[in-house]
């Protein structure tokens, strides 16, 4: 697919979608601690089975992908995720708004191993597309906490999840029509696809040691990026209190940090397809490690800017990994290379969400920051050891 077509942009609304629903709940809780009664920390730990279902159900969604039709899969994704946050809207206890927040996540975790694979195909350069396609992911981080904020103040929490759903049901249904009318020229199946994108063949020591980093880099950056896109309208909440009257305001601000952040990607993909990833890979990271520990020292409105900044460098580094991938994973497996990073990635990323509701209720957000500066400076220590331009042995991969 190329990036100017309609199937395209039905990959890019996927990303908004898939990000934005897994974050409905982020800005949801602020008001659901009240509806029911239960303390941040207490409500929070509910959305962890969904996170958990996001990070395993890459594995059969990639594998399924390969071997059956990607274009199906998306199909599936749109309209699952639809019809589970409409019944997430329904839920009347916190029991049955975790068994239908775990069912989104199920439905969620289809879209990185089939959507990315899906935008790589058939490209030689691959950081913009990637870019392109995650600025629309990270919009959807942006736009969960504002639009969940503007529907629970003004139509009740229950709309702020069945509202996204009637939307993603009916791009499902768009997405199939357009699959019909054009039978054979979007098709990316692995198995069918006329030109696959090359890897370039490495010795396999080289090899390996690229796709730790990945995974190693996967895991810690889900950590980061998970910590800071779920807890960031709760930091507003307590170090804007007196300026955000209400979860819109708080909500606008999470927008204004993710929305500027976002645009980040385009910058590091544009290059990621001029440098060498290993030197982009460590300034984007030092970056995140500085400006985490800035945080630590600032309250009140101070915060904001370097928020934004932080953020700028969170979602800076979310096309690196899937750079890497694209340039060494054959077309044929990519879709289960990206699962498997998925699953690392998201994995942790469910294990953040007790991780950040312990660490605020027992010291605050300013161990959280502290940890996370932590955390990015071994991202960058791992960067430094991608191979060199020198190490590379360039050559067509045939199988």
């Amino acid at each position: 697919m190329h990036r100017s077509t309609p199937g395209f942009l039905f990959l890019n609304i996927g990303h908004f979608l898939d990000h934005f629903f897994v974050l409905i709940f982020a800005t949801a809780a602020l008001h659901l601690t009240t509806v029911w009664d239960m303390s941040y920390a207490e409500l929070i730990p509910y959305a962890t089975p969904g996170f958990i279902a996001f990070a395993i159900g890459a594995v059969p969604a990639g594998w399924l992908a390969d071997k059956w039709s990607r274009e199906g899969m998306m199909a599936i994704f749109f309209l699952g995720i639809g019809v589970c946050s409409t019944l997430a809207g329904m839920a009347n206890t916190p029991l049955q708004l975790a068994f239908f927040l775990t069912l989104v996540g199920t439905f969620a975790a289809i879209y990185h191993p089939v959507g990315l694979a899906m935008v790589v195909e058939q490209r030689d350069k691959t950081g913009v597309p990637i870019a392109v396609n995650g600025i629309f992911g990270n919009m959807g981080v942006a736009s969960a906490a504002l639009l969940t904020g503007v529907l629970m103040d003004t139509a009740g929490w229950r709309s702020a999840f069945i509202v996204p759903g009637a939307i993603s049901i009916a791009v499902g249904l768009l997405y199939l029509l357009f699959l019909y009318t054009n039978p054979t020229e979007n098709r990316s199946t692995a198995a069918g696809s006329i030109k696959t994108t090359q890897a370039v063949k490495l010795p396999r020591h080289l090899l390996l040691r690229i796709f730790g980093i990945i995974l190693f880099t996967s895991a810690v950056g889900g950590l980061v990026f998970q910590s800071t896109t779920f807890s960031l309208p709760k930091v507003f909440d307590e170090q804007l209190a007196d300026i955000a009257g209400n979860t819109t305001s708080i909500g606008s601000y999470a927008f204004l940090a993710f929305a500027v952040a976002s645009f980040a990607q385009l910058v590091v993909g544009h290059l990621l397809d001029r440098q060498s990833v290993r030197s982009v890979f460590a300034v984007v990271a030092a970056l995140q490690a500085t400006f985490f520990l800035a945080m630590t020292q600032l309250d009140g409105i101070a915060a904001l800017p370097v928020a934004i900044a932080f953020m700028l460098f969170v979602f800076g580094q979310i096309p690196i990994n899937d750079v890497l991938i694209a340039q060494f994973a054959h077309s044929d497996w990519r879709s289960r290379a990206y699962a498997l990073r998925s699953i690392v990635s998201f994995s942790v990323m469910a294990s953040a969400l007790p991780l950040v509701a312990w660490v605020h209720g027992t010291w605050g957000f300013n161990m959280l920051f502290g940890s996370l500066s932590v955390a990015a400076t071994l991202i960058f220590l791992a960067a430094l050891l991608l191979p060199t331009a020198e190490e590379r042995v360039p050559a067509p991969s045939v199988a």
